[in-house]
């Protein structure tokens, strides 16, 4: 069982097929008995995707509508959402000063961040930061925690 923080470039993939759902449908696999962890603001970021596809492409405004709804469901059951704090903010006015981050993707590495050393004082293993955006990765890494990409998976 492995503690996973999924940003939306990686959790999307569950519900639009692309490179790397195979992989990221491995991890969210119940029977996995894996940790998923993402921010709240994910919801949005997710949402938004789905309405962006569904109005460049009218064909696929159905399935968009069918995942939004299942993705609302695996919110309900499926992930633990992080909720934005004073914590998170400070930690990403931290993070935007050392670093180039777009402010949802500040948040998204914060709430990774203020959780991973949670895990480890309970002596669990460090969660991996999963993100299909190298750049936010890379930064990633340099902060500390441990990363993967979906894209790099079939």
């Amino acid at each position: 069982m492995t503690t996973y923080y999924l940003d939306s470039s990686a959790l999307s993939k569950r519900y639009v097929q692309e490179k790397g759902t195979l992989w990221i449908s491995s991890l969210v696999d119940p029977r996995a008995e894996n940790t998923l962890l993402t921010a709240r603001i994910t919801m949005v970021e997710i949402f938004s995707a789905l309405a962006r596809r569904g109005r460049e492409n009218p064909e696929s405004t159905v399935e968009c509508h069918i995942a939004a709804q299942a993705f609302t469901a695996h919110c309900a059951t499926d992930y633990e959402l992080i909720e934005l704090d004073i914590k998170i903010v400070d930690l990403c006015h931290d993070l935007l000063d050392r670093h180039s981050l777009r402010a949802y993707d500040a948040v998204q590495l914060a709430s990774a961040m203020i959780v991973d050393p949670v895990l480890q004082s309970a002596e669990l293993r460090p969660l991996v930061f999963i993100s299909a955006d190298s750049r936010l990765n890379a930064i990633a890494e340099v902060e500390g925690l441990t990363v993967d990409n979906p894209n790099f998976h079939q």
